[in-house]
């Protein structure tokens, strides 16, 4: 950014006071905004958490099983008949 698309300093000394309770207003809506974008992002992360470990659980499981399953191991070939 180059000091021409900057903001003026403002010097606050010459700031009225129903201009300085306005900053002080302002300032406390951000900080809540901010706890609340937080809080939000933590219910998020954990809610991610929570699914991917779901999702990691059904899946070692079907891998599991599958190993597991031998109805396959004696199976025969059925013979063949020959003419």
């Amino acid at each position: 950014m180059s000091d021409s698309e900057r903001m003026p300093k403002i010097d606050p000394t010459k700031l009225k006071q129903s201009e300085i309770d306005l900053i002080k207003i302002v300032e406390r809506q951000n900080l809540e905004r901010v706890r609340q974008l937080k809080a939000l992002r933590r219910r998020n992360l954990l809610t991610v958490g929570l699914l991917g470990t779901a999702v990691l659980g059904i899946y070692g499981y079907s891998i599991y099983s599958v190993r597991q399953e031998s109805f396959l191991d004696d199976f025969e070939i059925p013979a063949t008949t020959t003419e």
